[in-house]
């Protein structure tokens, strides 16, 4: 059994560590996100059916890569991206991974609570007035699971995720019908433009920050390969299923809004049951990151009382407007997130070769310069490239570190030749 406190700010032990099922219930509870669909939607509504899968197919392909290469760290290190972070980042340079994925992790809270709560009033004919005291019910009984700790989220993934895959199912095999079948569901004509650049940095974006993330369990797994194994398949199908799913739904009634179209379709009390089984299930690992990150920002063992706080926060954005941003937030995930992954994954394979020191026995610097540097340049690459954001920003920021630690290590040893006799 884990510690309450599930090792917010140390390695997870052997004896913490669980199988294969368990990590990848969690995982797929976390990809199967109501949010995905949304911009899977916006993909389906700017490309026809074959390029359309063909992009999902890329981008979701993409995104398991970067996550079982983090997660292979994590199982190996037993450390989270923010512990992670440390080593890169030096041990206050750390904060920058902690607000980040902080900030990523609480953007999607905002917009999950604030989305719950304008859907109901919409699909059950409420008056405006109580969309805002829907958000903070939901926002603080979403944090109920959060605070349980791996086990709540463990047990309410193994209903929540069969349940959502037969809904999907059959929301699509209706779509099908309704339009008159495959064939004709090739043969739709797309309404709105995407380039494709954007759509595969869209489909990153969905899950560059959980992606990210995800090492907050996969470092619970017991071996390597039960990490990668878990994580390629929750993102490349779980998170690939949703986009698909989304997308597939919007061609044939040009709405992108997965819950209209479940409304179209005459699902409407299974709409109802999908958003608030599929939002409970990812609002209690998302804000779970959220306190992880906090945690380590303050370099407080209080995950309980930084959920609470995390989720009030969460609610105060929902309220100012978070469900009207969605696009332009996944979109600057793509760019800002993964340049935290690129530089995490270059220190452990060519600064540390595979194996990080404990932390309790390494004395770190307040601030790893080269590592913060090489964030940066990865994160304006990505944010400025007409190319693939995400992988831009992963790249770059790997290729500067490992550039940086050369030069850095040139000059010592430079240094030492000529100061001896």
């Amino acid at each position: 059994m884990s510690s309450p406190s599930e090792f917010p700010l140390c390695e997870a032990p052997q004896h913490a560590r669980k199988d294969l099922l368990p990590i990848a219930m969690v995982l797929f509870s976390f990809t199967f996100f109501t949010g995905t669909m949304f911009a899977g939607g916006k993909l389906g509504m700017a490309f026809g059916f074959v390029d359309m899968l063909w992009i999902a197919a890329l981008g979701n392909t993409l995104l398991a890569l970067y996550a079982a290469a983090l997660a292979f760290i994590a199982s190996r290190s037993g450390l989270n991206t923010v512990l992670m972070g440390r080593f890169c980042f030096g041990e206050a340079g750390s904060r920058l991974s902690d607000f980040l994925l902080g900030f990523a992790e609480l953007g999607w809270y905002a917009w999950g609570t604030a989305t719950v709560a304008i859907v109901l009033v919409k699909l059950l004919g409420l008056a405006e007035g109580f969309t805002v005291p829907l958000m903070v019910l939901f926002g603080l009984g979403f944090s109920i699971t959060a605070m349980v700790g791996f086990k709540g989220l463990d047990l309410l993934s193994r209903v929540s995720v069969p349940l959502m895959f037969a809904l999907l199912i059959i929301s699509m095999a209706i779509a099908t019908r309704d339009v008159g079948g495959l064939q004709q569901l090739a043969a739709l004509v797309p309404h709105e433009t995407l380039t494709f650049s954007a759509a595969v940095t869209m489909v990153f974006g969905t899950f560059a920050s959980g992606a990210t993330q995800a090492t907050n369990w996969t470092r619970l797994s017991r071996s390597g390969r039960v990490a990668v194994t878990a994580s390629v398949v929750a993102f490349l199908l779980g998170n690939g299923l949703m986009v698909v799913a989304g997308a597939w739904c919007a061609m044939v009634y040009q709405q992108a809004d997965i819950v209209e179209v479940m409304m179209l379709q005459g699902l409407s009390f299974a709409a109802v049951v999908m958003l608030c089984l599929n939002l409970w299930t990812i609002q209690g690992p998302t804000l779970y990151n959220v306190a992880a990150a906090a945690c380590h920002l303050v370099r407080s063992e209080r995950r309980r009382t930084a959920t609470l706080v995390a989720a009030g926060v969460g609610i105060v954005l929902a309220i100012g407007g978070m469900y009207e941003l969605l696009i332009p937030f996944l979109v600057l995930l793509g760019s800002i997130i993964p340049p935290v992954g690129g530089v995490i994954m270059a220190d452990f394979w060519y600064r540390h070769r595979g194996k990080y020191p404990a932390l309790a026995t390494v004395s770190l610097p307040r601030y790893n310069l080269l590592g913060l540097c090489a964030y940066g340049v990865g994160a304006v690459a990505a944010y400025a490239s007409p190319w693939v954001a995400p992988l831009v920003g992963i790249g770059a920021s790997a290729l500067c570190y490992i550039v940086l630690l050369e030069l850095g290590g040139r000059r010592r040893a430079l240094g030492q030749a000529r100061v001896e006799p």
